[in-house]
């Protein structure tokens, strides 16, 4: 018995002797195997990153269309259903198709023949510029000439025009292209915007009953109809007063191509911050060729008008639907201009008004749920008794 204890007490010293030397051991392992897995975990995940990006690059064609049309839709649906309290649903919808259809059309129609014209008289007008009298140079000529520019020097830049004009002529097969798929996506968006019209309550009904509690799909689709449908059709509020007033307040200063620079503006404002300023700048440079005063005038307008815009109306109507800062909109404006061109630009707001909507409440859920993480909470669920130095404030 007294062997056999004292086995036992040998064996149990000595597991006891080798544990602390096998502890480090599987410390060291698990280091060692942690140390391997993040840069695997860190590739993994850039590889994860740029298939993601791979993908969204070769798509974002068809993404940027879904949600041109889904912001049509937005934009159309106030007319769908105050014309659906007088006829059915799907005459509502085809009813405010083709008054969009009508409206755009004659909008096309009235720039295309105004741009005619002015393109012809501006075509004549370099043309007289331009060509040379009998036994003289021309005008434009003779003005280079009287600031020091050489009859070679000309000669020169004409022959580089001449050589220009050759290249874009060699293009204009591409330009036809292009036309031909702006053609193209237009019909696409149409058709898509018309489905939109036609199921978006079944796909908002849907979304409301089927997805899962904590992903919030109300919060989502009340935000979105909130932020994106407000800015949609507060900016086609904006952007035609600002059309008006441009092509108005040109035509009363006399300058050139009033119509088409006030559609240039209605197109412009739909840039956020930027749009005022850049058809600002087009029409003063335009309104040098009248004299430097009318150019005055123009730039002292178009102040007006911004201060209009973005003080007095501007607010009112887009601001209070989105609620960016004027500093986050330009970053946006710049940031989707960078990734998605021109369309990003335009989309750049809604979009960030919509992150913004939702980061604000995660960050306030976070802060209900963990208010230990915050002083300011923290203060305010701390009985006034058991703050120190409470008492001596009292008294």
């Amino acid at each position: 018995m007294q062997a056999t204890c004292a086995w036992k007490g040998l064996g149990d010293m000595s597991t006891t002797r080798h544990l602390p030397q096998d502890a480090p051991a599987d410390e060291n392992d698990i280091k060692w195997k942690r140390r391997r897995d993040i840069p695997v975990a860190i590739l993994a995940w850039i590889g994860v990153v740029a298939v993601v990006l791979w993908g969204a690059a070769h798509i974002v064609r068809a993404l940027l269309l879904l949600i041109i049309a889904a912001l049509l839709a937005y934009a159309l649906t106030p007319g769908v259903k105050w014309l659906q309290r007088f006829i059915p649903r799907p005459f509502a919808i085809v009813s405010i198709c083709l008054i969009t259809l009508a409206c755009l059309s004659l909008l096309l129609y009235f720039v295309t023949i105004t741009a005619l014209h002015q393109f012809t008289s501006l075509a004549r007008s370099l043309a007289f510029v331009l060509a040379p009298r009998r036994g003289a140079s021309s005008p434009l000529e003779n003005f280079l000439q009287s600031i020091g520019i050489t009859q070679q020097q000309i000669a020169t830049a004409r022959q580089q025009l001449i050589e220009r004009g050759e290249s874009l002529a060699s293009s204009a097969l591409p330009l036809i292209t292009s036309i031909l798929d702006v053609l193209l996506d237009t019909v696409v968006v149409a058709v898509i915007t018309i489905y939109f019209l036609i199921d978006g309550h079944r796909i908002n009904r849907w979304c409301r009953h089927n997805l899962p509690d904590k992903l919030r799909p109300d919060f989502l689709i009340d935000t979105l109809q909130r932020v994106v449908g407000g800015y949609i059709r507060g900016q086609l509020i904006l952007a035609t007063l600002i059309g008006l007033l441009v092509g108005i307040g040109m035509a009363l200063f006399r300058v050139p191509y009033a119509l088409l620079l006030g559609v240039l503006a209605f197109i412009l404002e739909f840039i956020p911050i930027l749009g005022t300023l850049i058809s600002g700048a087009i029409c003063t440079l335009i309104a040098l060729t009248q004299g430097i005063w009318i150019a005055v005038g123009v730039l002292i307008y178009f102040i007006l008008v911004h201060i209009l815009e973005g003080d007095i109306v501007g607010p009112r109507i887009v601001g209070e639907a989105i609620g960016l800062h004027p500093i986050v909109s330009i970053a946006a404006v710049i940031a989707g201009s960078q990734l998605f061109g021109i369309w990003g630009a335009l989309l750049a707001s809604p979009i960030a008004g919509v992150l913004q909507a939702l980061l604000i409440t995660i960050w306030l859920e976070w802060r209900h749920t963990h208010p230990e993480q915050f002083v300011h909470q923290r203060a305010r669920s701390t009985p006034q008794g058991d703050i120190p130095g409470s008492e001596q404030s009292q008294r």
